[in-house]
């Protein structure tokens, strides 16, 4: 496969999961709530069925299950805009601070862009939790780079 195809193949990757979190971000408070909700029910129900005993506050669960969304999706962001700078000849110290800073831009922009949608907040604390999946995500695509290499 050429160079090119695999940037192109990257960049779309990169810009896909973009299109992701904005989607996400564009659910208005209920339906975002709703499918939170749904998660954090089921987690409750596992939890219930091996602890029982276990008095567990639904508030702090749908809570987590928000902030580790934030996390998550955007651990996976990193992995993809470091591949993609590797890729495209961005590697190095300069890759992963590269990487950093274009997550950060996302994150601040997703959160800016929540203003705009009904009953959504733009947060400090999720830029902080997306900036740290994104630093995650470096950490681990950068570990498997060197076993590779």
């Amino acid at each position: 496969m050429s160079k090119y195809l695999k940037a192109s193949i990257t960049i779309v990757l990169v810009l896909c999961w973009m299109g992701v979190i904005f989607y996400m971000s564009s659910q208005p408070a209920t339906q975002s709530s709703e499918l939170s909700r749904g998660v954090t029910a089921n987690i409750i129900e596992i939890v219930e069925r091996v602890m029982p005993d276990l008095n567990i506050q639904v508030g702090d669960i749908h809570k987590a299950v928000r902030k580790s969304a934030h996390f998550f999706v955007f651990l996976v962001l990193g992995i993809l805009v470091i591949n993609m700078l590797k890729i495209c000849g961005v590697i190095g110290i300069k890759g992963i601070i590269f990487t950093l800073l274009i997550c950060i831009m996302i994150a601040i922009a997703d959160e800016v862009y929540q203003l705009y949608v009904p009953g959504r907040s733009g947060e400090v604390s999720d830029v902080i939790i997306d900036t740290a999946g994104a630093l995650v995500g470096i950490l681990i695509y950068s570990a498997f780079r060197k076993r590779r290499d």
